[in-house]
């Protein structure tokens, strides 16, 4: 398969994201909550597909135009979980014509516009901010909060479905147990913003979303729902964080070499930001990594090599840094295998995936409006 690669190339190892999707189905149903994943790290109807057959019935996704690919593609109950759009009030209403839409909201006036113009009834969750300060409303915002579930029980056709979070500040931890106090803390603010409202509305759920909780928890209460997504593929910011092994990272690029600078011990792959994204780690010497570099196999990659990684990332250029001994090791036309620190990002900017047995799965950005490969 890899003699056939001629340009840079994300592929995917179907046998770790299988594995990876089946953990956490695993754990979701130990736990006795419903897994949500967040379709946003693949956007691809046939990774979709391998979810559907671990059983996965609800799906995330982070825009109208994600959930609308996905309705044609069968799915029947999907939440857009970023905040609702209102200028695109037409695809809601396509939307929530076909399927059990869930809509989310983090401030009234929005509330008002979905209530005023909704032609069909949806699921509304309210997102509070639990502490990373992106968006939402804060848990102790009580006059804000009363003001939109007044308007929520008038509304016929919003239903108050629950509350919601997204803790993407576990992001920014390297230990487990801080991420579990961020955990612990969300949940608690969560059930005291579901506990004010719950005598009116007794059927309100709680659901949370981030990677890197769902994977170190074990034991997961206080929830009815999780949304995690990255886990589907992971990357080098979750073994960082210590949300997985290097074992279970399920993509990597495939990137040729096309020049060497034995002066400074450098290479310089076809593989730059378009392909990767920025995204970067901290290096132990407080250095920028934009990838680390594996040695790639008919069936699969290694772990990553020590001596070697990307320094730096161009437009279209990668420049990796090598030891002496393995910057002699690769030959101009070869093929690098360079695990990316982001998967989300740099899946969506290839817009593709290789398997490891050569086949091409789609990706939602690499389709055009007709549903045509671009």
């Amino acid at each position: 398969m890899l003699d056939h690669i001629t340009e840079t190339t994300l592929l995917l190892d179907e046998k770790k994201c299988r594995q990876n999707i089946a953990m956490m189905t695993e754990k979701a149903a130990r736990n006795n909550v419903r897994l949500r994943p967040h379709f946003k790290t693949h956007q691809s109807a046939q990774v979709g597909e391998w979810f559907r057959e671990a059983g996965t019935e609800a799906i995330t996704v982070s825009s109208l135009k994600m959930a609308r690919y996905f309705v044609m593609h069968g799915w029947k109950d999907i939440m857009v979980a970023i905040p609702v759009n209102i200028r695109d009030m037409a695809l809601v209403n396509e939307l929530a014509s076909k399927i059990k839409l869930h809509l989310v909201a983090v401030n009234i006036e929005t509330v008002q516009a979905l209530a005023e113009q909704l032609k069909h009834p949806v699921n509304l969750w309210l997102k509070i901010d639990t502490g990373y300060r992106r968006t939402g409303i804060l848990p102790h915002s009580h006059e804000e909060l009363d003001a939109i579930v007044a308007l929520l029980e008038q509304s016929d056709n919003l239903k108050f479905t629950g509350v919601l979070a997204h803790d993407g500040h576990t992001y920014k931890q390297t230990d487990a147990e801080a991420i579990r106090t961020i955990h612990h803390t969300t949940v608690f603010l969560l059930n005291l913003v579901r506990d004010r409202y719950k005598v009116r509305f007794p059927e309100l759920q709680v659901s949370i979303g981030d990677t890197p909780s769902c994977s170190i928890l074990q034991t997961i209460t206080g929830v009815d729902e999780i949304r995690p997504g990255n886990y589907v593929f992971y990357d080098l910011t979750q073994q960082h964080i210590g949300s997985c092994s290097f074992e279970q990272i399920a993509v990597c690029m495939a990137c040729p070499v096309i020049a060497k600078h034995p002066e400074r011990n450098e290479i310089i792959v076809h593989g730059g930001s378009v392909h990767f994204s920025k995204d970067s780690l901290v290096g132990a010497d407080g250095s920028l990594i934009f990838g680390r570099v594996v040695e790639l196999t008919e069936n699969g990659w290694s772990e990553p090599l020590e001596g070697i990684e990307v320094v730096s990332l161009s437009q279209e250029h990668g420049t990796i840094r090598a030891s002496k001994g393995l910057f002699e090791r690769y030959k101009i036309g070869d093929l690098m295998g360079i695990l990316p620190i982001h998967s989300c990002l740099t899946a969506d900017v290839m817009g593709s995936y290789t398997t490891l047995e050569g086949k091409r799965l789609e990706h939602l950005s690499g389709i055009g409006q007709q549903g045509q490969p671009v």
